[in-house]
C-alpha cells in the first residue's frame, strides 16, 4: 500500500494532546491566580508578589510538558517508520521482494529515529524556553491593565481582568514562527512540528525499505482538492536517488519475457518521465502538515498513472475556509476555559456554539468535506 502523511496522523495528534492540555492548565493557572483576592483593595499588590508563585507552577507545567513529550515523539516516531516500511511490504505483496522485506528487521536503525527526534527537539525547544516568560509577562500585563483600565473607565477589577485575560486565551501561547516566517500559538506550533516529523518518519521507513530491494522510483498519488504546493507533483514520478529536475530515462520493464527466446534477447525497456527527485519535490512543499498525498512503488510498465478525483462544487479555498472555523472554535474555547465567572463562561459558550453552527453549515454546503471533531478541540484539561 502507498504510504502518506495521514499514516502518522493518529500519532501526531495523540502527541499534540499534550500540548493542548498544558495550554489548558496555563490558562486555569491565570485565571485561578488573578481571581484569587479580586475584591481586596490590594489586589494588585497582592498580585505582584504572587508572581514567584505562579512562575514555579508555570515552569512545572513546562517542565511536566517536555518530560511526556520526549518519550511520547520518540515512540510515534518508531511506530511511524515502521508504518512505512510494512506500507511497502503490503505494496509487494505475494512477489519475491515483497517475500524478503519481510524476512528482514523491521526495527528501524538507531540513526534513522535519533535524526528524527534530534529535529522534533531542535523545533519545539523555543516552546519549553518561551513559555514561563509569555505567562508572567502576560500576568504582569494584566495586572497593570486592569488596574489602570479600573481607574479610566470605572469598569470593575474583574471585568477588566477578565477582558485582558479573553484576549491571552483567543491567543494562545503566541511568538513560535516557523521556517516560513508564519506566527503560531504554541500548541499549533507543537502540532504542526510533529505531524511533519512523523510524516516524514513513515515516508522514510518506506522509502529506505524500497532502497532495500532497489526500487528507484516512485509515483506521487492524485489527491483531491490538493494545494498549489502540491499540484505540480500529482501523478508524477519520483526518483530516489539525486538526480533533480525533470528528465527521460528508460527502465528495463518489471515483466520480462521468459523461455528460451527470450534468453537472446535483450531485456525489454520502457521510456519514463521523471519529475525530479523527491528530496526536491518535499523540499518544494510536497507531504507539508496535513498533506493528503500519499506515495507509491513506482514499476516501469506495471504502474499506471492515479486517477483524478472530480469534486464539483467544492475547491480548496473551502478546506482552508473548514480549517478558519476549527480555529474560531478553538479561540472560544480557550476563552471559556479562561472564564472567572460564569457569566464569562457562558458568553464564551455562546461563541463557540455559533462557530460551530457555521461549521455544520459549510460541511452540509459541501458534501466532499468531512468534519473532524479532533481538530476542533483544546485538550482535555477543559
Amino acid at each position: 500500500m502507498p504510504v502518506s502523511p495521514a499514516m502518522a496522523e493518529d500519532l501526531a495528534r495523540e502527541v499534540g494532546l499534550l500540548y493542548q492540555d498544558a495550554e489548558a492548565a496555563l490558562l486555569e493557572l491565570l485565571a485561578t491566580a488573578l481571581e484569587a483576592d479580586i475584591d481586596s483593595p490590594r489586589w494588585a499588590e497582592l498580585k505582584l508578589a504572587s508572581i514567584g508563585n505562579l512562575r514555579t507552577a508555570v515552569e512545572q507545567v513546562a517542565d511536566a510538558l517536555q518530560s511526556d513529550t520526549t518519550g511520547a515523539v520518540r515512540e510515534a516516531l518508531v511506530t511511524a517508520y515502521n508504518r512505512g516500511r510494512q506500507a511497502a511490504v503490503a505494496e509487494f505483496g505475494a512477489l519475491d521482494i515483497g517475500r524478503e522485506l519481510v524476512a528482514r528487521d523491521t526495527l528501524p536503525g538507531a540513526p534513522a529515529v535519533d535524526r528524527l527526534a534530534a529535529s522534533m527537539a531542535e523545533d519545539t525547544r523555543p516552546v519549553y524556553q518561551r513559555i514561563t516568560r509569555v505567562v508572567v509577562d502576560t500576568y504582569r500585563r494584566i495586572i497593570g491593565r486592569a488596574s489602570g483600565t479600573q481607574l479610566l473607565t470605572g469598569m470593575t477589577r474583574r471585568q477588566a481582568s477578565q477582558r485582558a485575560l479573553d484576549q491571552f486565551a483567543q491567543r494562545g501561547v503566541t511568538g513560535f514562527v516557523d521556517s516560513a516566517g508564519r506566527s503560531w500559538d504554541m500548541a499549533s506550533y507543537a502540532e504542526m512540528a510533529v505531524r511533519s516529523v512523523t510524516a516524514r518518519a513513515a515516508i522514510e521507513g518506506h522509502i529506505d525499505a524500497l532502497a532495500e530491494i532497489r526500487v528507484g522510483y516512485v509515483i506521487v498519488s492524485d489527491a483531491p482538492l490538493e494545494c498549489p504546493l502540491c499540484r505540480p507533483w500529482e501523478g508524477e514520478i519520483l526518483t530516489l536517488g539525486p538526480t533533480t529536475g525533470p528528465h527521460t530515462v528508460r527502465l528495463e520493464h518489471e515483466i520480462q519475457p521468459t523461455g528460451v527466446r527470450a534468453a537472446f534477447r535483450p531485456p525489454e525497456t520502457v521510456a519514463v518521465h521523471v519529475a525530479g527527485s523527491l528530496t526536491e519535490a518535499r523540499g518544494a512543499g510536497l507531504f507539508h502538515p496535513n498533506c493528503r498525498h500519499s506515495l507509491g512503488a513506482y514499476l516501469p510498465g506495471v504502474t499506471t498513472r492515479p486517477p483524478h478525483h472530480a469534486t464539483p462544487g467544492t475547491t480548496y479555498a473551502d478546506t482552508q475556509r473548514q480549517r478558519a472555523i476549527e480555529r474560531h472554535i478553538r479561540r472560544w474555547k480557550r476563552v471559556q476555559a479562561a472564564a472567572m465567572d460564569e457569566q464569562a463562561r457562558r458568553r464564551a459558550g455562546a461563541y463557540v456554539r455559533k462557530w460551530q453552527a457555521a461549521m455544520r453549515e459549510h460541511i452540509d454546503a459541501h458534501e466532499v468535506l468531512r468534519r473532524k471533531p479532533a481538530r476542533e478541540q483544546i485538550g482535555a484539561a477543559r
